[in-house]
Formats: C-alpha cells, structure tokens, sequence
C-alpha cells in the first residue's frame, strides 16, 4: 500500500465530512430552508420542523461515525447512497448547465464518496480497530 493513500482518503473524508456537516445543520438551524429544499429536489413538501430535527439529529450521528472512520462498510456506504440521491436528485438542473453550475460540483464530490467505500479498507486513519490489509 502507498504510504500516502491513508492520509489521501482521510483528506476525502474530511472534505465530505465538511460537505454533509453543513447539510446537517441546515435541518436543525433552518429546518424552514431543509423544508423548501426536500420539497424541490424529494417531492417531500410538508414535513414538519419536528421531522428535519430528527432527521438532522440521525444524520449527524452518522457522520460523526464517518468521520471517525467508524462501521465503514455501513457509514461509507450511507454517505454514498445518501449522496447519490441527493445528486440525481437534482437531474434537471444538469439539463441547463451554465445556469446552475454549482450543482455540478456533486458529482466530483459523489466520486470521492465512491472512492472512500470502495477503499474501506485502505482507510487506516480512523477510530476503527478493523485490521491494515495486507499488501499484495
């Protein structure tokens, strides 16, 4: 294993960590903005301000423990999934690029969270007691 790869993937961690974290918060600071965004993107209009505390309570626990590299295979795989909804989500908004250019940045930001699960293991800068692999 290349001596960088564990602190390149703990980087990629950090740099989604920082993303979700601050999605996270929108639900439990401006559950009012979560509402507008999962009615828009989820077709989830309604919800009420109990249900995004909830929802942002969850997810912060969850990536707390991606953060902290804990449960990999569980946390890693939430991040993407949760990721790749959220960026297919926003398909229309592909469709008219130089309008919403920012929404391309999901998809550099969805290959750095398939990157992470797929290099699980490799992840060794975490709380996790999961063992190094052994090199091939």
């Amino acid at each position: 294993m290349p001596k960088q790869l564990p602190l390149a993937l703990l980087l990629l961690r950090l740099g989604v960590f920082t993303v979700f974290l601050f999605w996270t918060l929108d639900k439990l600071v401006q559950p009012d903005h979560a509402a507008k965004v999962f009615g828009a993107f989820y077709g989830l209009g309604g919800l009420s301000e109990t249900a995004f505390y909830i929802m942002g309570a969850a997810q912060l626990a969850l990536i707390l423990a991606f953060v902290a590299g804990v449960m990999k295979t569980w946390t890693y795989g939430a991040i993407l999934v949760f990721h790749g909804v959220s960026t297919l989500s926003a398909f229309g908004k592909y469709l008219q690029p130089f309008d919403n250019l920012l929404f391309f940045a999901a998809w550099p930001m969805l290959a750095a969270c398939a990157a992470l699960f797929l290099l699980r293991d490799y992840d060794t800068l975490t709380l996790s007691r999961q063992p190094v692999p052994a090199t091939a």
